[in-house]
């Protein structure tokens, strides 16, 4: 094989703005560098928004290639690594240049896996499961009981918070439309029907008026006042992903003077309540050999069949301007992953 296969996006905006382009050979590695003989891409709400050229921390410029994570085997070795064979399963969380055949990355940056894993389930676990690993044991321990209200609870990101949380022996609930409510319940957590139920009053009511001991909370700044309401006295509100993006429901204004209320205002009127935020991308450039633990855990767990991350589908990489549709469209429940190198 010579030629291969990538999506990139020529213009920021729609899906239907992503192509499949064809590249007549295959990319060489520079010194300290592998090529990677991609598996699988994971597609995700955050890859819509880079799309969208909304995403702050993406500063390239169209076109390029989409795809915030990835998974396959080192292909070719550059010059000055050794260290690692030929063959090895590898993984990353490159932010863009994921939907592509082939790639060429840092030796140094990738992440190990072991034998055995199926594709698909592992890609879930670099965004999606770390994502949620971190948020549930590295912002604050979580002793065995501890109640947690999870929101967007039938996303990649929220079913994961389900399955690991029902792991550790947490009470687990989650929003979710009602369409959505079988897969909250699969995963352990008892749902509640945000566009039809008052989640303040179902988890006070749950709660014996108590509130549970962590939020966390993807949705935006118009909906944390209400999440730290839901907290006990003690608890923590975990506000992640939202402050990555510009737009959507909410005007960057909004998002902002939530933030200033969470960091600064929220602080000095705690009440007994805390509130933090997490960013994925900027905790693992700060905490590098932290993450590579925290994947090679999720891998170690998954190859112990403890894991099940919810993949809706698997679907070629030439179908990755369907998926952004869907995702848009809020259609998805857990995960479409792409298969990138198909025999």
């Amino acid at each position: 094989m010579t030629r291969y296969y990538h999506v990139d996006i020529n213009d920021f905006g729609g899906p239907e703005n992503l192509r499949v382009i064809e590249q007549p050979q295959l990319p060489e590695p520079g010194p300290g560098e592998v090529r990677v003989k991609v598996l699988t891409a994971g597609t995700g709400f955050t890859d819509t928004i880079i799309r969208k050229g909304q995403y702050v921390d993406v500063k390239t410029k169209p076109p390029f290639t989409l795809g915030y994570d990835w998974f396959g085997i080192i292909d070719k070795l550059g010059e000055g690594v050794s260290q690692l064979p030929l063959g090895q399963n590898v993984a990353d969380m490159s932010v863009i240049g994921g939907y592509t055949q082939y790639l060429c990355v840092p030796a140094s940056r990738v992440i190990l896996a072991p034998e055995g894993l199926d594709p698909a389930e592992a890609v879930a676990m670099i965004l999606s499961y770390t994502t949620a690993y971190q948020l549930l044991t590295r912002i604050r321990t979580l002793p065995k009981n501890s109640t947690c209200l999870v929101h967007a609870a039938a996303g990649a990101v929220g079913t994961a918070l389900l399955e690991l949380g029902k792991l550790m022996g947490l009470k687990m609930y989650g929003t979710a439309s009602s369409g959505k409510h079988i897969t909250v319940r699969h995963y352990g957590a008892l749902p509640i029907d945000y566009q039809n139920e008052d989640f303040e009053k179902v988890i006070a009511r749950e709660t014996d008026g108590e509130g549970v001991d962590i939020v966390f909370d993807t949705i935006g700044a118009g909906n944390w006042a209400r999440s730290r309401r839901c907290l006990k006295p003690g608890g923590l509100l975990v506000c992640y992903g939202v402050l990555q993006y510009t737009s959507g429901q909410e005007s960057l204004l909004a998002t902002i003077i939530g933030f200033l209320k969470l960091k600064f205002l929220w602080q000095v009127l705690k009440n007994g309540r805390e509130s933090t935020f997490y960013n994925i991308s900027h905790r693992r450039e700060s905490h590098r050999e932290q993450f590579k633990e925290d994947v090679q855990r999720l891998f170690t767990l998954l190859q112990a069949k403890k894991l099940s991350p919810c993949i809706e589908s698997i679907v070629p990489l030439s179908e990755a301007a369907s998926v952004h549709k869907r995702i848009d469209n809020a259609e998805i429940t857990g995960k479409v992953i792409l298969q990138c190198n198909v025999e």
